[in-house]
Formats: C-alpha cells, structure tokens, sequence
C-alpha cells in the first residue's frame, strides 16, 4: 500500500484512509493507492465490505489540479471507479469536510455514501473551464434527474450534508462518529452491491430540460464547458451508460487543455498564492472578536452583514438615529429575504441578528478589538472620524478604513498610532463581493496586516494586499482602463459601441454602464479634488464633465452615458451622441470608426500597461495578485486568465510593439510601464 492511503481492518469490514495533507486531494498516489486496496477487498475472502474514509477533517476536497496541465498518470479516476463497480463486495464512502469534484464523482461511484451534516459536496469543474470526467455527468443526474444535474454541475453548485440527504446524494447522516457509522452502514448492505450505474435516471417532461438548458446557457454565457456538460448530462437519459461515459470522457480530456481550462486553472492558484505572504509568516493576530463598523449607509449595513457572518459580534455606529434606523432596517430585511427565499435557516438568521447592536453612542467603540469606517469618501470627513477614534478606541484595537482610493497615510496620520491603522477596501455590495484589498500604509504593523488578513478569509472573502497607492490595485488600473474607453468615445466610437465590444469580450458590464449604475458624481469629484495637479499639456477628455455639468448623473437622475425609462432599461441616447460629436469637434479631432477588436485591445493594453507600472512602484506584490483583483473587483473574465496571464502570453517583444502602439494612439500623458515587472 502507498502511504497516501492506508490500511485498517475492523473485523469483516476494510477502511481505506486517505492521508494526502491539506486537502486529499486525488493524486495519482491516492488513486495508486484506492486501487490497491480495492484488489485486497475483492481477493480476501475474510472481508465483507469496504468503507473509504479522509483522514482529518475531509474525504476528497477534489482532484490535484497540478496534473490536468499534462499528461495524466495511471490509474485514472474512471478505471479506480470501474474497479469498485466489478469487486462483488460494497465499498461505502464516508464524507466529511469537503467531497468535492473529482472527490464527489468517487463517491457517486461507491455503492453508498455516509456523511457528517457540516460536509459540502458538488461538482465545481465548469467552473475551472472542464466537466466531471469520471462518471459525475452519468451519476448525478441517475439520482436528481437531468434538469437538476444540468443546474448544478453547470453552476459548481454545492450541497451541504443535509441538502445533499435530502436530494438523495447521501443514503445516511452520521448521527455521531462518522466512521462507526459508515461501518455499520456497509455491515448492513449484506453484501449487496448498489451501483449508481443500473439505475436509470428519472423521467423529465422536454420543457423542464430546455428550460434548464436555457438558464445555464444564459448564466454560464454559452462557454464551452456548459455546451459540453449540458450535452453531457442530456446523455444520461439518451445513451447506454458505457458510451455515454467515454463521450463524456472525450470532453472532459480535450477541454482540460483548452487556452480557456488553463487560464481558470491559472487564477485557482492566483486566488491562493494571494493569501500567502512570506513576511507576514509566524506574525501573531491581535484577538478580533466585536468588529465596530462606522457607518450605516449601503456599504457598511453591508460590511455589518459581512462580519456577522462571519461569526462576529458587531456594534453599528452612526450619527443620528434616522440614519441607524435605515442602516437596521437594511440589516433585518437582508436576514428576512435570505430566509423567506429558503436560503438561510430561520434559526441561523435569528442567532446572527442576535449578535447586531447598533448605536449612536460612539463612547461604545471603546468594546471593539476591530473598528471598520465606512463613511463619506472625503479625507477630511475620514480624517475627523480618525480622530475621534483615536480618543474612543481602546489601545491596541485595529483601526481600518473603507477609503476606494485615498491616501492612507494621510488618514492615519490623523491618530496618535498610525502603526494600527489598516486600508480594508470592501466592493459592494460588501456582503456579496468576494474581493477585499488589504492595504498597508507606511507605518502599518505587521501583526495589523496579519489580523486584517485573518479577518479576512474568517469572512470568505479573497484578500489580497496592496500598498498605499492613489486607487491602490484595482481602482488605479480602472482608472487607467476607463481613461483609455474615454479617449476611444472622443475619437469616434459612442459608449454603447465600446460596452457592447468589452461586453463581448466577457467583462460583466461595459465601463460607461457601469458609470452610470454608480454615479458619474463620483469620479467627477474625484477630477475636481485632482484638477491642480493635472499636467495641462496631457490629454483630458471632457465629455464626463459635461455629462454632469447637463445633470446626467446617470441612472439615478435616469440619464448619463445612457437614457433609461422607468424599470431602469438603459438605450443609447441621441443627446449624448450630439454631446460627444461636439466634444470632438471643439478639439479638432475627425471622428473615426472604431471596430469590437480595437476596442478590446485598447482597452486590455492599458489594463496591462498600468499593471506593470504599479508593480513596479511595489504596490501589488505579484503579477497575479493584479488578476485576482480584477477579476473579482472589477468583472474581468476569469477565463481570460487576467493582464499578467495575457501579458505573458504574448510575451515582451510582442507586447512592446502594442504598447507602442497604445501610447501613439493614446497621446500626450501616456506613461509606459516596464513590461519585466509583469511578464518575469
């Protein structure tokens, strides 16, 4: 036996333990391993049965992703699951932690599953540009029906142990310790086997599957990972299951090395490295249990929401009681919604809100070991709130401001400690948002930074850290990009031909909708509180501020970039477009066409020009980290892997020669980045 998998015999019944730290993931050791131990069930007359547990506190949290890149090594999955389905004895599959992909497809092909309620299980490949390629295509829908399985696999749905019971993925929950359980379960069976592959999926009426289609091509944006596992699923109901498993297998092998599979597989690993920080490492956290949030407009109700989640007790200050009233209220109504949307036990809802006091007593900061300010974007209002927390809160409490892109220094240099002073840079809505940047001023301290990061993954959320930077990470190199979108308007493209290129391209929103769904106002302060120090001799497109100088704010004043009628459907809008005709005209410049692949490239290379400018001044840490930013802030598609992911792609002779091009068509102002910083 390998020593990824291990060997205990209790009486009749054989435990397979998988050992393959942190995760067990499926290594070819692993799958080495299950298979050897397979041989020993079916050729030792005094075993009965098997049950296959994970050592730890996780069964398989999916397959080693490291190989998909290269050629697979023997025993694949398939043949380790074959190997199950032809031994006469059972084999069970006890569940904890996470079974997860290529761990959950294994566990389908056991003759029964045993779980704890705290295991997660589903099948996330389509989210990493593949299908289940080990049967999870076949299997799943045999119990849940073709429609169900469509929805799932095509969303990376994933199931808890009492979901997954209830839907019939599970044939038993551990009342108590897991693997007494699974043995007495597999003792039960008495020898019978019960593979998933002699039942046939149930009957769904044609409406139900088009209809299940339909919203998985829609959501899933018709990649070619959802085409694949659509057809792949229809099979179960359609082919014998031999042939249906190796056409699902013939998907599952060419997409694995697809440019779209490796640029997924690329920013998996890019999300991971980014919570790891050599010079943080053995840096001691400072205790976080009640987090102050200051502030209960839209973004802190929604940091509030996200500390309570994350198991924290949590004080909601503001000024005035109208504004703390509004600020509750939003609280209790998201709690109401989830529960009455079936998305959240009532009971765990009760228990959260249980742990929400709000105030507008700000002597009561004095509690927390954590205080978040979510208050108006403006360094003084942020600079007066900074001293007064410098007063109320207690010594060695966390001091953390929400600023977008201000200068952080300036604000903790408000206080008398600056060294407790960290940027945690929320998106909205900060409850959904997956991205948080971390940001560290001068005088930050290490074990802030570690307990700012801490806080972080204890509230599910992607961190990555960042340096104090104007719009840190993300919101300089949207600048950067937004800035090149406006210059292609002024040279003759119109805002609904650029969303609609980058729309294409994958971005979730064009950048001119998503100007108007957060206000034009914002960004237009932003250029008055900067106006003194803009180079006069650099180029400056006008046209924003004469958006807002007419009051077309955007979506709340139902006009910006775009006219839109009362349920807030947007369409161009032809005093824009004589708006920006005239902009153009007053400058000189000849109005010319702008096609979808000019649009994106421009756009892209000044995305990636920014990106090796701000690695090179030392405010990202690594290249990825970039791509895990955008692709999480800022809606860039994960499956064109990110800048940095392009940029090495084409390498720095090829880039520079577009770069060229971009500060020429760009003009005066274009400052080039030192492409090493992003492609070494």
């Amino acid at each position: 036996m390998k020593d990824a998998v291990s060997v205990e015999r209790h009486d009749d019944v054989l435990v397979l333990v998988i050992d393959n730290p942190p995760i067990n993931a499926g290594s070819a050791a692993v799958r080495r391993g299950l298979m050897e131990g397979i041989e020993l069930l079916g050729r030792d007359g005094t075993l009965r049965a098997a049950v296959i547990v994970g050592a730890g506190n996780t069964f398989i949290a999916g397959s080693d992703l490291k190989e998909f890149g290269q050629p697979l090594e023997h025993p694949q999955l398939p043949a380790v699951i074959a190997a199950i389905e032809n031994c006469g004895k059972p084999v069970v599959a006890a569940l904890d932690g996470a079974a997860l992909g290529g761990g959950f497809e294994f566990a389908l092909g056991c003759d029964a599953r045993v779980a704890t309620p705290r295991v997660v299980v589903g099948l996330p490949e389509v989210t990493l540009g593949i299908i289940p390629g080990a049967g999870g295509t076949q299997r799943l829908p045999r119990i849940v029906g073709v429609p169900r399985a469509i929805k799932m696999i095509c969303s990376g749905e994933r199931m808890s142990g009492e979901g997954a019971f209830a839907a019939g993925l599970v044939n038993e929950l551990a009342a108590g310790d897991l693997l007494t359980a699974a043995i007495a379960y597999a003792r039960r069976l008495n020898g019978a086997k019960a593979p998933l592959r002699n039942v046939a999926a149930p009957q769904a009426e044609a409406a139900e599957i088009e209809a299940a289609t339909r919203d998985a091509l829609r959501a899933g944006k018709n990649r070619p990972a959802v085409v694949a596992a659509i057809e792949s699923v229809k099979a179960a109901a359609k082919l014998p299951i031999d042939e249906a498993l190796a056409s699902e297998r013939a998907a599952f092998e060419s997409l694995r090395l697809s440019r779209e599979a490796h640029a997924l597989r690329y920013q998996f690993f890019a999300e991971r490295d980014a919570a790891r920080h050599p010079r943080l490492k053995g840096v001691a956290t400072r205790p976080v249990a009640r987090i102050a949030v200051i502030g209960a407009g839209t973004m802190g109700s929604g940091i509030a929401i996200a500390a309570l989640e994350g198991g924290y007790d949590v004080l909601l200050l503001e000024q005035d009681e109208a504004a703390l009233g509004r600020g509750a209220t939003r609280i209790v109504e998201h709690y109401r919604g989830r529960v009455s949307a079936g998305k959240l036990d009532a009971a765990r809802a009760d228990a959260a809100l249980a742990r929400l006091e709000t105030s507008v007593d700000w002597d009561r900061v004095a509690m927390a070991d954590l205080v978040i300010e979510a208050v108006f974007e403006d360094l003084g209002v942020k600079q007066d709130v900074f001293r007064r927390l410098d007063r109320l809160a207690r010594p060695g409490a966390v001091l953390a401001t929400n600023t977008s892109y201000l200068d952080l220094d300036a604000i903790a240099n408000a206080t008398s400690r600056p060294q407790d002073v960290v940027g945690l840079h929320f998106f909205s809505p900060a409850h959904v948002m997956r991205l948080l940047e971390v940001v560290s001023g001068a005088a930050t301290a290490p074990d802030v930074l570690a307990t700012a990061l801490e806080v972080g993954k204890r509230l599910r959320k992607i961190s990555v850290l960042a340096s104090n930077a104007f719009g840190f990470i993300g919101n300089r190199i949207y600048a950067a990009y937004r800035k090149q979108c406006e210059f292609m308007i002024e040279e003759g493209a119109y805002p609904e031909q650029v969303d609609a290129a980058l729309e294409a391209y994958g971005f979730a929103m064009g950048p001119f909708a998503v100007a108007d769904l957060s206000g034009l106002d914002i960004a237009w302060r932003m250029r008055q509180n900067t106006a003194g120090s803009r180079d006069p001799a650099h180029r400056y497109v006008h046209i924003p501020d004469l958006l807002c100088e007419a009051g077309r704010l955007g979506r709340k004043t139902s006009g910006g970039y775009y006219a839109y009628d009362p349920e807030g459907r947007r369409k161009p809008d032809p005093d824009v477009g004589r708006l920006i005709d005239e902009a153009s005209a007053a400058k000189g410049i000849t109005r010319r066409e702008l096609d979808h692949d000019e649009i994106q490239r421009r756009a892209v290379l000044a995305m990636m020009n920014e990106a090796a400018r701000l690695l090179a001044e030392g405010i990202a840490q690594r290249p990825s980290d970039v791509d895990v930013v955008l692709a999480n802030g800022y809606g860039f598609p994960r499956w064109e892997g990110g800048v940095a992911f392009h940029a090495r792609e084409q390498g720095e002779a090829a880039l520079g020669k577009d770069l060229d091009w971009l500060a020429e068509v760009s003009g005066p102002g274009f400052v080039r980045g030192d492409l090493r910083y992003l492609v070494d």
